[in-house]
């Protein structure tokens, strides 16, 4: 079954939360079963709705083939807490659907997702606006003109302030051009990673996809410039780092069999071991690596995927906006689980499924995931960071339209600055 693909937009997720429900809805077959000497029209079997929604979103541009019976059986679960379907008593919430001949049907209220208060729209843009050298300080007239040395005016001086009352000259404005100051360099690149993204993403405002008090300019400036040889991420509070036990444990894998630099015994299962130490660090995690402010940015780029180079500078722009501790993390973790994916000398690290699949599996929820509870985050999250392990090799790089961007933006206010004139009026 194929459904149509559901452009970028503001509050995506809660549109494709509300087409998935009616795809299931619409789709989903209902019959008379009996149960306990009684029969239920117009119900279904939990491992009914498991096989036909399981094949639905494999099918389903949105989601993909990568997705597993225990996600939908996941999704399904969701869908009766959040009373998209009702066991045929008509209990919702507080219990658990099961993948079984448990009974299941539809209720009649709709169980649609209302849309979140859009904030008001600005009349311009949402974006913040650019540094420009108009942005002057008026400097006090007595910091820069010396006081009278007597209170009999000179002809000269009586002529002159004569002459700027009754409009003949013009008085003239002293200004003190500054140097750029750090604070707005980052308030550039702010505003222009801002407007960047507006358009990879083909969005006319990024109103209800990203609200820009969360975005922070020195946090993109650090991406952009602080980072080592291999493109990482450098910390410069080393408190902010993952713990060295963490690191080590990484580059074990990473690097096996020649990556054990603790020199610990290795024994029958000790790679899993050290995989479950990697694991239980990013799942203790108090939000997701891409934060739950971005959410709906990296969700907007879910229908971009099949454009890779567009997708990959979408991931690029927004990539920039995490704070770097996030950064780091997310960029070590991808690089090991590519690694982990590539290495042939690496024992298997489950007996039934296989490594790709283990990698995004573990890791993808403690990449993407909503604050909402009732959502389809880790469908999203599966396809996401399966695509983002496949390209993080490139999708860490700053975007380089974006850079000679703000260098000519930076290199224009550099060339504006002139000397102005130190008199108190001029000629026309």
């Amino acid at each position: 079954m194929e459904a149509k693909v559901i452009g970028p937009g503001p509050y995506r997720a809660t549109k494709l939360w509300n087409e998935t429900i009616k795809l299931f809805r619409g789709g989903m077959s209902l019959r008379r079963h009996w149960a306990h000497f009684r029969y239920y029209d117009c119900s279904f079997t939990g491992s009914e709705a498991v096989d036909y929604l399981h094949e639905l979103l494999r099918q389903n541009y949105n989601f993909g083939p990568e997705v597993t019976r225990y996600q939908t059986l996941q999704l399904l679960r969701k869908f009766l807490k959040a009373h998209v379907i009702e066991d045929i008593k008509g209990r919702h919430g507080t219990e658990d659907f099961e993948d079984n001949g448990n009974l299941y049907r539809f209720p009649t209220l709709s169980p649609l997702k209302s849309f979140p208060t859009r904030p008001l729209m600005r009349d311009s843009s949402d974006l913040p606006r650019l540094i420009r050298w108009d942005d002057y300080e008026e400097l006090p007239q007595q910091e820069n003109i010396a006081p009278l040395k007597s209170a009999v005016m000179t002809s000269d001086l009586w002529n002159k302030r004569h002459s700027v009352a009754i409009g003949d000259v013009h008085e003239c404005k002293l200004i003190r051009r500054k140097e750029i100051s750090s604070k707005q360099v980052d308030h550039i690149w702010k505003s222009m990673t801002a407007a960047h993204l507006q358009r990879v993403l083909g969005l006319k405002t990024l109103d209800g996809v990203l609200n820009l008090t969360h975005v922070n300019g020195k946090h993109i400036v650090h991406n952009v410039f602080s980072v080592n040889k291999t493109g990482i991420v450098v910390l410069e509070n080393k408190v902010e780092d993952m713990p060295y036990w963490v690191v080590s444990a990484m580059k074990c894998l990473a690097n096996w069999p020649n990556g054990n630099e603790a020199k610990q015994p290795v024994y029958p299962g000790f790679e899993r071991d050290v995989l479950k130490t990697v694991a239980d660090y990013f799942h203790r995690l108090k939000e997701p690596l891409l934060t739950f402010h971005l959410y709906e940015v990296f969700v907007n780029i879910l229908s971009l995927l099949h454009e890779q180079e567009v997708a990959t500078e979408a991931l690029q722009v927004s990539c920039l906006l995490l704070p770097p501790p996030n950064r780091r993390r997310l960029q070590l973790l991808l690089r090991l689980m590519a690694r982990v994916c590539q290495n042939p000398h690496l024992p298997p690290l489950n007996d039934t499924i296989a490594p790709r699949t283990l990698m995004v599996q573990m890791f993808s929820h403690c990449v993407l995931g909503s604050a909402d509870d009732m959502d389809l985050d880790e469908l999203l999250a599966t396809k996401l960071v399966t695509f983002m392990m496949e390209h993080h090799n490139t999708i860490f790089q700053v975007p380089t339209k974006l850079r000679c961007q703000v260098d000519e933006h930076l290199s224009h206010l550099k060339r504006a600055q002139v000397r102005t004139p130190s008199t108190v009026t001029m000629q026309e």
